[in-house]
């Protein structure tokens, strides 16, 4: 065998003794530091707490690692949440690597956050020059004055509204996205306003929320606090002119969209059936698969001669598809402009779901078989659909009760699938029939239909056979 070739390196093994590193997310970060133990030679003590990632939280954070002599800290780069610890720490004199979340990776785990952090401060703790374990992931720090033009995010790739919100909070430290729920309504653009203007106390800037956001005034005060300089306004200035021109544009194609479909005949309500009994309303419940109709003959007041309740009138195919829980104006119009609104083309409800791909799959070879995927389908129709079983999935109907009962036996995904396809199966009944209007059956449906003599038969097996002994007696 040949003799093995030896490589002198001259760096020598770095040993850093007073680290830091930070595992970071939106709203806030987890510290880690690591030191030697004041009495106890050889042995370090390991320290992690939770810090907000606001501007006041993160210099409080570098005067405490200054005071405790860290000698290098070490950021993970998760999105762009980094930034402003990477740049106050830095501002404050400390050492500051970011690194790739790659190499932060921990063992999965209820405490993995900080196991991240903890890793990181080990990692960076023996670095040696020649062979590090972990890695800055950037060069030195570009000029204060031209990163944040330079680094402004491209609103090609991003929509404008994200664009804006990630140019306040990458470059001016402004953090209202993690008090707002919405960074861009009646409020935020109040501030973003105010702050293109020339106002910087963040007190004033919170007393431009309204509504419930009032409350959250110290919190404001809290994420207002930042460093939005004169060309943050050039910069936030251009990505809210922007936001405007392509809402008008969206006001426009929405109109032109309202007038294509009221031209349509079909997509208008039926006209008034002749003779004394006015209109014929019929109402579709939520009951997936099944419809029920009112009588057809109401007396000439529109109310039913039976149970005496007031039917409702018919209504254009995008509002009764408005009504429908999860779906909206623009879900309804997705779905009328993919489907169309002649369903002789799909003789049942099951034949519009199979061509929509949400009918899970059976693979069969020989006699063996096994569950395949729906398929891509209409990616339009899908997204539109998917959109809807979220937010039907969120509301106490029989939809959202739905939703709760299968996603404890096959996952989130799985189950709003499901529901998409329940919610096909509903637009599929309201349009074969002009007439039809949707009823939700409520979100204690299916607890109405369990037999309770059976549920009850069921629970007295389980007692009896943990080794009790049953007696029922009737409620008073």
């Amino acid at each position: 065998m040949p003799a093995g070739q030896q490589v002198e390196v001259d760096e020598d093994e770095e040993i850093v003794g007073r680290v830091a590193a930070v595992d970071v997310a939106k709203a806030s970060g987890m510290v880690c530091t690591r030191m030697p133990h004041a009495t106890k030679a050889g042995q370090r003590v390991t320290a992690v707490w939770q810090v907000s990632s606001t501007p006041n939280q993160v210099l409080e954070l570098a005067e405490q690692l200054v005071g405790q002599g860290i000698q290098r800290v070490v950021v993970e780069s998760t999105s762009d949440y980094w930034r402003p610890f990477v740049s106050l720490l830095e501002a404050r004199g400390l050492v500051v690597w970011l690194v790739n979340a790659h190499d932060a990776r921990a063992p999965a785990g209820p405490a993995q956050d900080r196991q991240a952090g903890c890793g990181v401060a080990g990692q960076a703790q023996r670095a040696g020059h020649a062979a590090a374990l972990v890695r800055p992931a950037r060069p030195d720090p570009p000029a204060a004055g031209l990163h944040p033009a330079a680094r402004r995010p491209d609103p090609g790739a991003l929509p404008p509204q994200a664009a804006a919100g990630a140019g306040c909070r990458v470059d001016a430290l402004i953090k209202l996205s993690t008090v707002a729920t919405d960074s861009f309504g009646v409020s935020g653009r109040a501030m973003l306003e105010a702050l293109i203007a020339g106002q910087r106390d963040p007190k004033l800037l919170a007393e431009l929320a309204r509504g419930r956001l009032r409350v959250k005034h110290a919190a404001l005060v809290q994420a207002l606090t930042g460093r939005f300089d004169d060309h943050h306004a050039v910069l936030a200035r251009m990505l809210l002119d922007q936001i405007d021109a392509l809402g008008g544009h969206i006001d426009q194609l929405t109109a032109l969209i309202e007038q294509t479909i009221t031209a349509i005949c079909a997509a208008q309500p039926p006209a008034p059936a002749p003779g004394p009994g006015g209109d014929a309303a019929a109402t579709l419940h939520a009951g997936i698969t099944s419809a029920e109709s009112v009588p057809s003959h109401p007396n000439s007041d529109g109310v039913d001669p039976e149970t005496g309740e007031l039917l409702a009138a018919p209504l254009p195919v995008v509002d009764r598809l408005d009504e429908v829980a999860g779906i909206g104006r623009h879900a309804a119009q997705v779905i009328i402009a993919e489907v169309g609104l002649d369903m002789g083309q799909f003789p049942t409800p099951a034949h519009l779901a199979s061509w929509a791909r949400l009918s899970p799959r059976t693979i069969q070879s020989g006699t063996k078989h096994r569950a395949g995927t729906t398929g891509k389908g209409n990616p339009y129709l899908k997204a539109a659909l998917g959109e809807a079983a979220t937010a039907a999935a969120k509301t106490d109907t029989l939809l959202g009760e739905r939703y709760r009962r299968l996603v404890r036996r096959i996952g989130k995904l799985k189950a709003l699938v499901a529901v998409a396809r329940s919610i096909l199966v509903i637009v599929w009944h309201l349009l074969a029939d002009p007439t039809a209007r949707f009823h939700d059956l409520g979100a204690d449906y299916y607890a109405s239909r369990i037999d309770q003599s059976r549920k009850t038969r069921n629970l007295v097996r389980q007692l009896e056979a943990l080794g009790h002994k049953v007696t029922l007696q009737p409620a008073a």
